[in-house]
């Protein structure tokens, strides 16, 4: 999707933007005497866009300047009197690709579809893409030759003509302190009202005129809604309305959420009466709906498109209602819970005696085994490839699916193509990314792209006038989590301790004493066994040459028979939506259509 674009005629800088998304508040721009911002998203806060865009503009269009980047969830390109700055927050939900060639950018855009029409495809990047179960891409390959991502928390420089001067990876610096040491780091009481601080903030800056909350009837969820709620009852700010948005489940084992979810509206109602439910009934949504339009359509090959059935159906509710942000819970998971990488550093820094105690706790708490704990948070991060393949030998059993982790090659991605295109430095980079030199301090990192729906949220945007949004993702939250002793953090038998204490002023007792939560393997299974032999037909019949080149298509298609059948786990099943994903996008890659929307020139060629 395209929202701004940039291009030179004449040696002089030209940018448009997209009219009906500058009319719905998605585009911002502003200019000055230092030149002229155009920001996709909103910078600072949802309400005050304008703002944030002209702050940007003026922190960053006088020479010489670094500040840090401001939070927030936007791309932004800024034409200032002697430079060109392209720059994406840290969070990296809004997409912005350049097009280069010989040290010079020739255009700028958020679509990369559009940038690379007719260019050759990239094919390191499905090697790339193919590694890991990330919902949002993190590298700086796209599917076509010579165009590049900006990655999250990137500056970009280009001279006028658009030489590229420099390139500039900015993180917001607070996140990357080290904990405190345990015995001078808050207790659970001083954690809890630190992260409380955290979340009300990250949720008043993305409060709008019209607020959409997911309510699932989890910790999580109901806890981004119930701080919404209050600040709009406390009048914080301009008024604004709040929508409580829920799918509701009649029939499968969803079903037993649904008291959860009555007691969450209910809540979240008495601190804003105004507040107005809308829970939809969902039965018929099942994963891989409408499949080939999800997966095919977007910009990239989206790993998470088989879900995009469900959160579609709760977008499209949202918009009737005039909604201009969507607030979600996602990112509490690894977020807001104990770090259990923390065992990890401890074998690292030799104190093991401390490792082995904590480790019989984490089991005991989560009712694990002692050897489960030790490998999934000591061995696998420290030898991650080496894990897999030794959980390869030992599960495959003749089975495609079996032993099948996040980054070792799938059985039906032929050897040679890997080989050619550099799928094993790709998986050592997945692996780095995830784990890093200190895991511990690499899972904040990482869940900022694992966690959240982002790819259809953007793909959406235009028709719903509005982008989710994650409280729990929000820089400030994560440096809050990420400076707390794990120790702190951590309670047996208590998930998200610290949340749990920051919101029990709120959170109704049985919302806030539940330890266990029904997963979505309910529409994961029906999709599969409504679905399961289209997909095979859509292997089988796909016309696109590098399909063929890239897949052996009759195990991929055994892959997915075993999946129906409940073979394999979560890692797996990922990896095979990911190549059924990339399947579909390539089929629809040479007709979907590149016709451009309606633009509204910013910055006329002279």
């Amino acid at each position: 999707m395209e929202a701004l674009r940039l291009k030179w005629e004449g040696g002089v800088p030209k940018l448009w933007t997209a009219d009906s998304m500058a009319r719905q508040g998605l585009v911002t721009t502003v200019s000055s005497r230092a030149g002229t911002a155009v920001v996709a998203g909103w910078v600072g806060s949802v309400r005050e866009r304008a703002a944030g865009a002209r702050g940007l503009l003026d922190d960053w269009g006088r020479l010489p300047a670094a500040p840090p980047l401001p939070t927030g969830d936007y791309a932004a390109v800024l034409v200032c009197r002697d430079r060109i700055l392209l720059m994406r927050d840290q969070q990296a939900r809004i997409p912005l690709f350049f097009r280069e060639s010989d040290g010079r950018v020739t255009a700028v855009s958020t679509s990369a579809r559009h940038l690379g029409g007719g260019a050759e495809l990239e094919r390191r990047y499905f090697c790339r893409y193919l590694t890991g179960n990330m919902a949002q891409p993190h590298s700086e390959l796209t599917p076509f030759t010579g165009v590049h991502r900006i990655l999250g928390g990137e500056v970009v420089e280009l001279s006028l003509t658009g030489r590229i001067r420099g390139r500039a990876l900015r993180h917001v610096p607070q996140t990357h302190e080290p904990p405190v040491p345990a015995a001078d780091g808050p207790g659970l009481g001083g954690a809890a009202k630190a992260l409380r601080l955290a979340l009300e903030n990250a949720v008043g800056r993305r409060m709008g005129g019209m607020t959409a909350c997911h309510v699932s009837g989890g910790t999580d969820s109901t806890s981004v809604a119930l701080l919404a709620a209050r600040l709009l009852a406390a009048g914080q700010g301009r008024p604004g309305g709040l929508v409580l948005l829920a799918g509701r489940f009649g029939r499968g084992e969803l079903a037993a959420e649904r008291p959860y979810v009555d007691e969450a509206m209910a809540e979240i109602r008495r601190h804003a009466p105004a507040a107005r439910p809308v829970v939809l009934d969902v039965d018929d949504v099942a994963d891989f709906d409408d499949f080939q339009h999800h997966a095919g359509d977007p910009d990239e090959p989206h790993a998470h498109a088989f879900r995009a059935p469900f959160w579609s159906r709760l977008h499209a509710a949202a918009a009737d209602l005039g909604c201009d942000t969507l607030l979600t819970g996602c990112g509490a998971d690894p977020i807001a819970d104990a770090n259990p990488l923390h065992l990890h550093r401890l074998a690292r820094t030799g104190q093991l005696r401390r490792m082995t105690r904590q480790a019989r706790e984490w089991a005991a708490g989560s009712e694990r085994g002692l050897w489960d704990i030790v490998s999934a948070y000591v061995v696998q991060p420290a030898l991650p490839l080496a894990a897999e393949r030794f959980t390869a030998l030992v599960r495959r059993r003749g089975t495609v699916l079996g032993g099948l982790g996040g980054f070792s090659r799938p059985r039906w991605l032929r050897s040679g193509f890997a080989r050619a295109h550099g799928y094993r430095a790709a998986g050592i980079a997945e692996s780095r990314f995830v784990f890093g030199r200190r895991p511990e301090q690499s899972l904040y990192e990482a869940a900022n792209y694992l966690a959240a729906p982002d790819p259809l949220s953007w793909h959406r945007a235009r028709q719903d006038g509005f982008f989710l949004s994650h409280p729990f993702l929000d820089p400030e939250v994560i440096a809050t989590m990420r400076r707390l002793p794990a120790e702190t953090a951590f309670r047996p038998g208590r998930p998200k301790a610290v949340l749990r204490e920051a919101m029990a002023d709120l959170l109704p007792p049985r919302i806030g004493g539940r330890v266990v939560k029904v997963p979505f393997n309910q529409l994961y299974a029906r999709g599969l066994r409504t679905h399961g032999d289209e997909l095979i037909d859509l292997c089988r019949s796909a016309g696109h040459p590098l399909i063929a080149e890239m897949f052996d298509v009759e195990t991929l298609c055994r892959a997915v028979r075993e999946a129906q059948f409940g073979m394999g786990d979560s890692y797996s099943w990922d990896r095979v939506n990911s190549s059924l994903a990339l399947v579909a996008w390539l089929e629809r890659l040479d007709r979907s259509s590149r016709v451009r929307r309606a633009t509204m020139p910013v910055i006329p060629a002279s």
